[in-house]
């Protein structure tokens, strides 16, 4: 070490004390901020938290917006039915009653001849849907909202 210059004081024994107090405070605090970073698995549970409560809100704000555009298009629909005249609106329900019927015939048929691991699939992805409809029903809305403002834009 160097001498200091004889033109200032030299340190006393108790700023000494106090410097070596302040370097171990900072040196302990240096410590547990490595111990912090080097603790990978509390890191990686803090980061799972995070990601999870992230998951809640998009969940929770896709419920809402579903919840939106559920209530908007039984509006329309109830707008739309209530202008539609009464003969037509008689065929349209007797065109869609021979549609669920030929609908039902086509499942029908469609299950006699699919082979059964296919079926097994079609399971499978249908009782995912299930599992998920809120998140199907907020993407359907959204893919119906992005084509009517589409439709619109063009003309």
């Amino acid at each position: 070490m160097s001498k200091p210059p004889h033109d200032k004081r030299t340190t006393s024994s108790d700023e000494l004390r106090e410097q070596v107090e302040e370097t171990r405070q900072e040196l302990g605090e240096t410590v547990e901020a490595l111990a912090a970073k080097a603790d990978v698995k509390a890191r990686a549970q803090e980061k799972a938290a995070e990601v999870k409560q992230q998951a809640a809100e998009v969940r929770q704000q896709a419920a809402e917006k579903a919840g939106e555009l559920k209530a908007k298009v039984a509006e329309t629909a109830a707008q739309v039915q209530d202008r539609i005249p009464d003969p037509v609106l008689e065929k349209a329900t007797s065109a869609a009653e021979q549609a669920r019927v030929k609908a039902g015939q086509a499942t029908h048929l469609l299950q006699e001849k699919t082979p059964e691991p296919v079926r097994e699939k079609v399971a499978q992805g249908t009782e995912m849907a299930r599992s998920n409809r809120t998140l199907l029903l907020a993407a359907a809305g959204v893919a119906g909202l992005v084509w009517l403002v589409c439709r619109r834009t063009k003309g």
